[in-house]
């Protein structure tokens, strides 16, 4: 994962509310094997419509997304992560997520940046008049800004989450940084103890 400090970018608007897991990406795409490859079905279903919102042009490059409330709900698919960055966001602004979403999104490096709903509001009006208008979410400082619209708020991010984003820290990387203690134990193990396959040969 890699570390995420200050994400600045044009926001993408999709105005809708209670958008569940299901609708990020559909179960026909959960067949793959690999992590990678999932934008392409972000939102599939609802981009055979040509008029829906990832089909237009201007957000082309768009790294934050801004969605209504209760984003993410449902199932518990990593996937969803998954296609969102595979597609090109690194940050979603909303008011409300849905808790495991959200939690998936924080060890994935996305992230999930919680909004007063009239912010959010004013920021999918404003995205939708102006596609160029900058977003900056500073994971460092716990900031949402929008400067051209007057628009800095903190947003929620515990000690720990915040540590590991900026680090770059997935629950991989925090099990390898106790790599020796890790190793000293398992030298020191009793030789009657089960041991892993490649402890065997």
């Amino acid at each position: 994962m890699e570390p995420v400090t200050v994400i600045t970018g044009r926001a993408l608007p999709l105005d809708r509310s209670d958008v569940d897991t299901d609708q990020i990406i559909p179960s026909d795409w959960l067949k793959r094997v690999e992590r990678t490859g999932f934008g392409a079905g972000l939102f599939s279903e609802w981009r055979e419509n040509s008029d829906f919102v990832l089909n237009q042009e201007r957000y082309d490059g768009a790294s934050v997304l801004i969605a209504g409330p209760n984003f993410g709900t449902g199932s518990s698919r990593e996937h969803a992560v998954w296609a969102l960055q595979d597609y090109g966001f690194a940050a979603v602004i909303s008011p409300r997520f849905g808790d495991i979403f959200r939690n998936n999104a924080l060890k994935g490096g996305l992230v999930p940046v919680v909004a007063p709903a009239d912010v959010v509001e004013r920021l999918l009006r404003a995205v939708e008049e102006d596609h160029t208008v900058e977003i900056v979410v500073d994971v460092e400082h716990r900031r949402l800004a929008v400067p051209s619209l007057g628009i800095d708020v903190e947003f929620p991010l515990d000690d720990f989450t915040q540590y590991r984003l900026l680090h770059g820290l997935d629950d991989i990387g925090l099990t390898l940084q106790h790599v020796n203690d890790i190793t000293n134990y398992e030298s020191s193990r009793p030789a009657w103890l089960p041991a892993m396959p490649s402890e065997l040969a």
